[in-house]
């Protein structure tokens, strides 16, 4: 999808995935704790979506959440008041950030990379704006390691990324490496289906 596209579904589908919030929480919460939850200092987190990685973040940060969708944007905001928490939300394209190099302590994104229409770029534009000695955090999902799920996602992915803009079958790992950025940690959970990572940005080409 092009990055209109992307605009007009996360338009129609902000509402819906503010209110099942709960399920991603369920879902993904602990790999999104585990990854997120001892960063510190000024944070960017990538296609923050409705806000939904805000909650696992310490009170602590200097938090700048980015989306290309305004309707998401709007629901961040719900979010940050829910939270009582503080932060600046812009409206812009992940693969091209206006953002000066070096610019974050952390960069985070959550179940993003299955959505840019150029993922390489976006990750590579992750590790140019975060300090050589700050950390990219990743929660991802794609392909499972499991054959009877990995199959039922090669028969739906045409038509669930049709729907929603999301290549559900992706490899993660394989994005990464593709951008040439430096895995310090990975892991996998359900099924396959979540790899998170905790990557070194002085490893990559940004």
């Amino acid at each position: 999808m092009s990055l209109a596209e992307i605009k007009d579904s996360y338009a129609e589908y902000a509402d819906w995935i503010h209110r099942f919030d709960w399920l991603a929480h369920l879902v993904t919460g602990r790999y999104r704790r585990t990854r997120f939850g001892d960063v510190d200092g000024k944070i960017l987190d990538v296609a923050c979506g409705t806000g939904t990685n805000f909650r696992y973040l310490p009170e602590t940060v200097e938090l700048v959440g980015i989306d290309i969708s305004p309707e998401m944007l709007a629901r961040a905001e719900d979010r940050l008041t829910e939270l009582d928490t503080d932060g600046t939300l812009l409206q812009m394209d992940a693969q091209n950030l206006d953002f000066a190099d070096d610019s974050f302590d952390a960069v985070i994104s959550s179940l993003s990379t299955c959505t840019f229409p150029d993922p390489v770029a976006a990750l590579r534009e992750m590790s140019r704006v975060c300090k050589p000695e700050g950390t990219i955090r990743l929660v991802e999902h794609g392909r499972s390691d499991v054959r009877p799920i990995a199959s039922y996602q090669e028969w739906r992915t045409d038509a669930h990324y049709a729907q929603t803009g999301c290549r559900w079958d992706q490899r993660p790992r394989d994005v990464v490496a593709e951008a040439g950025l430096t895995v310090q940690d990975t892991t996998t959970g359900l099924f396959g289906m979540i790899t998170t990572f905790e990557i070194d940005p002085d490893g990559g080409d940004g």
